[in-house]
C-alpha cells in the first residue's frame, strides 16, 4: 500500500518528441532482431520449450501478437479521433499508466521484476505456427514504427486508449505507447531465454542473443 501511494507522487514528465523517437528507436532495434535473427532459425528451435510451463519464443510471440491485435487498431483509432490536435510539448504520464509501465519494464540487467499470470485470453497454444507468427509480429512492430512516428502531431497527454482487459479504463497515449513497448521487451527477453535454451539443446547455430531495447533512449525531467 505504501509503495503504491508513492507511485501516485512519483509522475514522470518527459519531452514529447524525445520519447517517441527513443520508443521508434527501440522498436527499429526489435524489428532488426526479428528479420535478421529469428527469421534464421527453425521452427523447432522456435516451439522449443525450456522447461516445464516454460514459454518457447513462439508462444511468446503469440502473447505479444494478442496485445497488437488490439492495442494497435486501439491506438490508431483514437488518434484518429483527435485529428488537428496541436502536438504538447511534454508528456506527462499519470500515476496509473507509470504504475502499468513500471510493472512491465524488465530491469537494465535484463531480469524481471515480478512475475505475472497472463489473462486468459492472451495465452498462447501448445504448437503454434512460428513463421506465420513471426511474419505477423515484424508486421505489428512495423505499424507500432508508423504510429510512433505519426503521433508527433498529435497531444500524448489528451488522446486515451482503452486498456484491453478493462475497456472501461483509458490511458493517455504517451502511457500506451511506454507500456506497449515495455512489454514488448519484456517478452522479448523471455523468448531470449527460451532461444537460448533450444540451441543448446538442438545443437543448431546461436543466432539469437543479447538484449531487446529498453529505456535508456526515453529520458523523463521531474
Amino acid at each position: 500500500m505504501i509503495d503504491f501511494c508513492i507511485l501516485k507522487l512519483i509522475i514522470m514528465k518527459y519531452l514529447s518528441t524525445q520519447l517517441l523517437d527513443g520508443l521508434y528507436s527501440q522498436t527499429e532495434t526489435n524489428i532488426s532482431k526479428a528479420i535478421s535473427e529469428w527469421q534464421l532459425l527453425s521452427a523447432r528451435v522456435m516451439n522449443s520449450e525450456p522447461g516445464p510451463g516454460a514459454w518457447s519464443a513462439s508462444q511468446c510471440l503469440e502473447h505479444l501478437n494478442s496485445y497488437g491485435r488490439y492495442y494497435l487498431p486501439a491506438i490508431e483509432k483514437a488518434m484518429a479521433k483527435t485529428a488537428g490536435n496541436k502536438p504538447a510539448l511534454y508528456f506527462k504520464s499519470s500515476w496509473l499508466g507509470n504504475y502499468f509501465y513500471k510493472m512491465m519494464l524488465p530491469e537494465n540487467n535484463g531480469s524481471i521484476k515480478k512475475k505475472m499470470k497472463s489473462p486468459k485470453n492472451h495465452q498462447p497454444g501448445r504448437q503454434p505456427d512460428s513463421a506465420k507468427l513471426l511474419s505477423e509480429f515484424i508486421s505489428q512492430l512495423e505499424t507500432l514504427g508508423r504510429l510512433l512516428r505519426e503521433a508527433h502531431a498529435t497531444d500524448l497527454n489528451q488522446v486515451r486508449v482503452p486498456v484491453s482487459i478493462a475497456p472501461f479504463i483509458k490511458l493517455k497515449l504517451g502511457d500506451t505507447f511506454l507500456f506497449l513497448t515495455a512489454h514488448i521487451a519484456r517478452h522479448i527477453l523471455q523468448a531470449e531465454r527460451a532461444l537460448r535454451s533450444a540451441v543448446k539443446e538442438n545443437n543448431e547455430s546461436p543466432r539469437a542473443g543479447g538484449k531487446p531495447a529498453l529505456r535508456n533512449e526515453t529520458q523523463f525531467i521531474r
